[in-house]
């Protein structure tokens, strides 16, 4: 993700990425998070989402989450344009 950032601030566009970062792979992240600041964070995202002009999915290898498919999902009824950064 930090890749992608860098790239396209580097090209001039205003990057904004989600604060906090869990991988699937990464048990420990997901315990770290309460329930509660877990919805706090769906939440911010679709936030984020609102205030984009278009949103760059980054998904090493295909991978796409559950919680970024319902970002996907959120993005594409609001009309955003979506990219990713590997086919899936």
């Amino acid at each position: 993700m930090s890749a992608a950032n860098r790239d396209l601030t580097f090209a001039g566009a205003i990057v904004v990425a989600p604060g906090v970062f869990l991988r699937a792979e990464d048990h420990e992240g997901d315990e770290l998070l309460t329930s509660e600041q877990k919805t706090a964070l769906d939440a911010l995202h679709l936030r984020k989402i609102d205030l984009a002009d278009r949103v760059l999915v980054v998904n090493p290898g295909g991978y796409i989450g559950e919680s970024t498919s319902r970002e996907i999902a959120y993005a594409h009824a609001t009309g955003k344009p979506i990219s990713f950064t590997d086919p899936f």
